[in-house]
């Protein structure tokens, strides 16, 4: 099976989780920061920027891990190696990123901070592993391997350690993504012949097609607020389409008769990042959400593909988080809940409050003040 866009995603701010033990200590600090009247129900906003973007690039001549600017300018070589770099997704707090690399032989999941330092190697495993992507709490990655004879999508901590197998299906499955709130996956599989977008539960329960067509689908990507999907398609040309999360209202939105592939959100959702070969060869373009205003953004010569969007908090702004627990009367998952607030500290880290007894657990879901 021919997986296109193995990268992923980043999506919202990392936390700093405090136990019960200091929750005494956290209600201190918060109750400096001013008290927010309650929101309504909706969809999450998140309150932060689009970072920069990185992308794969063949300009020196092997595939290398770029940085650039959201208006395309400033494209900055991250990694310097003779091997294969590729498949980028940033952490949900925009500090690091994640990839996959052959620098030792075959492909492995390795990490790396914004700026390119720090390189290490997650998985170490004589298969191929790629296609990482972190979940929205910063604590897991999901990632492709082909360890089992076959490929199938494992979850493992953000360490490297717990590495295990989530699809178990004898097909080729890969190109996972987290929803939102982390508590699901979509992900591609050709259990049933072709390419198709399938999502199931973050633990690997309840796999379900959602969509369903002779031509090749792959490559999904969750938007922001968790309601659509973007995916690649075949079925015209090779397009970019957005779906609704459940699979209905399936749409080109690129219309190009040139390939258009691996698309991903912007943080706040309002744009779309992608490669397309419109110029001749592949080059990241953005456009809005609804497919209008497609602008190329790397304009080089040389292939430049797979691009992820880096989500960047507001240094110092207080915003407010939704906690609560799942089929809890108290904390039904209607939305409703408590709200504790957290102020953006700078280099994008979060201090946050999260209740870590019982069936409590953070929504993140982002929600303006």
């Amino acid at each position: 099976m021919t997986i296109v866009g193995l990268n992923v995603r980043a999506l919202f701010a990392g936390f700093i989780v405090l136990g019960l033990a200091t929750l005494l200590a956290a209600l201190a600090f918060f109750v400096l920061l001013p008290a927010a009247a309650p929101l309504p129900v909706g969809h999450a906003a998140f309150p932060g920027t689009n970072g920069k973007i990185a992308f794969v690039s063949y300009r020196d001549g092997n595939a290398e891990v770029y940085v650039m600017n959201a208006d395309g300018s400033g494209q900055t070589r991250l990694t310097n190696e003779l091997a294969t770099d590729n498949s980028v997704a940033w952490s949900p707090d925009g500090s690091r990123i994640v990839f996959s690399s052959t620098r030792d032989g075959n492909a492995e999941v390795y990490v790396m901070n914004a700026d390119g330092s720090g390189q290490a190697r997650l998985t170490n495993n004589p298969a191929e592993d790629g296609g990482p992507v972190w979940s929205p709490d910063g604590t897991k990655i999901a990632f492709g391997s082909n360890r089992d004879g076959n490929e199938e999508i494992y979850v493992m901590n953000a360490d490297g350690s717990g590495q295990s197998n989530l699809t178990n299906s004898p097909a080729g499955d890969g190109s996972p993504t987290w929803s939102p709130d982390g508590s699901q996956i979509v992900f591609v599989s050709d259990r049933d012949g072709n390419s198709e977008i399938y999502v199931m539960n973050a633990d690997g329960s309840s796999q379900t097609r959602l969509t369903n067509h002779p031509a090749l689908d792959t490559a999904p990507d969750w938007s922001p607020d968790g309601s659509k999907i973007t995916f690649t398609s075949y079925r015209d040309n090779v397009e970019i389409y957005v779906m609704n999360a459940d699979g209905s209202g399936q749409t080109n939105v690129t219309n190009s008769a040139a390939d258009d592939a691996t698309s991903r959100w912007s943080p706040d959702g309002t744009k779309i990042t992608f490669h397309s070969h419109r110029d001749g060869n592949p080059e990241v373009y953005v456009m809005n959400a609804d497919g209008s205003g497609q602008t190329n953004l790397s304009n080089n010569p040389a292939t430049d593909s797979s691009p992820g969007w880096q989500p960047i908090l507001p240094v110092g702004g207080t915003f407010e988080l939704r906690v609560g627990g799942p089929d809890s009367p108290s904390h039904p998952t209607d939305g409703s809940g408590s709200f504790f607030p957290y102020t953006a500290l700078a280099g994008g880290a979060a201090a946050l409050l999260v209740l870590t007894a019982g069936a409590w657990y953070v929504r993140r879901r982002w929600l303006r003040r």
